[in-house]
């Protein structure tokens, strides 16, 4: 008996952050009365994802047009190191530079992330074929002393950008790699070592002095999320550790809810983001970044579904359960109670422009909402979330 009570006592965590329900359920209007939390002087703004757009079926240039006349502050754009480099001796920017050229005449400020080896979007994994021509070995950490002409010729290709878009003053910060010591997804097993990213970032302050450097990196939101990170990364860190002790910005990613797997229209999700132990993680990391007078922002605000497969699901007139449109400001309003953050970035808003062709533009509505309603001196009042 004293044993079942001892099992019981440790998995009772685990099952109070899991959610069992529908996939999908029908659309409600509920993101109209969700009150909205006052920004304060925190800076808003989303990521962009070209390709994600064009996995919708969007044209990656008219997608980042509509999002650019929403009256938010802050961009992040990628620089995908094998869209630039396809094939040896080949260094086409074209892509990053309409997309910074409409971000300025949009008066924007922008975070541009330079990967090399790993950036955000799917499948965050964007190095040329031609430079990398056997997969890295599952299992393994990749340190520099191992692979020194890969190390060369990535931070090669990010000191190239950095040094072509260093007179642009709209660029306030270059983010080096994403989630950069964290395992790649569940796909690979692999991880970048943390003397790697290290020298990354010494490459980028070296080419530019001026700018701060950004890392990023995912915040478990459940107990088994975080017994799983903790245990594919105890021997550096997660990227978090990591960032706090190399990177100028810190940037949390905060996805309260995802799904686990899925049985037929029945999903698992788990979702522990109001738990105390989560809530003291985040502060530690918070207490060591102003300690250490260093910037905190939510680099990815969870503002679409993340369900059980790799692309979001849209069924029409109906809402996924890990993210309908109201939660978008839920989340955000989550982030509103932290201390400390400069910036908080939305994340999907790709997805948003595909409903809203799909005649649902409830999440764009609701983005809107936060925006204009969050704003200093807006009549909106609000409530703890």
């Amino acid at each position: 008996m004293k044993k079942l009570a001892a099992t019981a006592a440790l998995l009772a965590p685990l099952a109070s952050e899991v959610r069992i329900a529908r996939s999908s359920r029908l659309l409600t209007d509920h993101w109209q009365s969700v009150p909205v939390e006052p920004r304060r002087t925190i800076a808003l703004g989303i990521s962009f994802r070209p390709l994600q757009a064009e996995s919708f079926g969007l044209a990656a240039e008219p997608a980042l047009e509509t999002l650019l006349q929403y009256p938010f502050d802050t961009i992040r754009l990628a620089a995908y190191w094998n869209r630039i480099e396809p094939k040896p001796d080949t260094f086409c920017t074209d892509e990053i530079d309409w997309q910074i050229d409409r971000t300025e005449r949009a008066g924007k400020r922008i975070i541009l992330s330079l990967g090399p080896i790993k950036n955000f979007g799917y499948p965050e994994y964007f190095v040329p074929d031609h430079v990398l021509t056997a997969p890295l070995p599952e299992g393994t950490r990749i340190e520099p002393a191992d692979y020194p002409a890969f190390l060369s010729a990535a931070t090669e290709f990010i000191v190239r950008l950095v040094q072509r878009y260093a007179d642009r003053r709209s660029i306030i910060a270059w983010q080096i790699e994403h989630d950069a010591v964290d395992p790649l997804g569940m796909e690979h097993s692999w991880r970048l070592s943390k003397s790697l990213v290290r020298r990354e970032i010494e490459a980028v302050r070296a080419a530019d002095p001026t700018r701060p450097v950004l890392l990023n990196g995912f915040l478990p939101t459940s107990s088994a999320v975080r017994i799983q990170q903790w245990w594919r990364t105890r021997d550096q860190g997660d990227s978090l550790d990591v960032a706090t002790e190399l990177a100028d910005l810190i940037g949390i990613d905060f996805y309260p809810r995802h799904a686990l797997f899925g049985v037929g229209p029945i999903s698992v999700y788990l979702d522990g983001s109001r738990k105390r132990w989560q809530q003291r993680r985040r502060q530690t990391i918070a207490r060591r970044v102003v300690r250490n007078g260093r910037g905190l922002l939510v680099s990815e605000g969870q503002a679409e579904p993340w369900e059980a497969v790799t692309t979001p699901p849209s069924p029409t007139a109906r809402a996924m359960y890990s993210c309908p449109p109201e939660r978008l400001i839920e989340n955000y309003n989550q982030c509103m109670q932290w201390d400390d953050i400069t910036t908080y970035l939305f994340w999907g808003a790709e997805y948003w422009l595909l409903r809203d062709k799909q005649g649902d533009p409830r999440y764009l509505k609701a983005f809107e909402r936060v925006l204009t309603e969050s704003a200093p001196g807006s009549r909106t009042t609000s409530r703890q979330p």
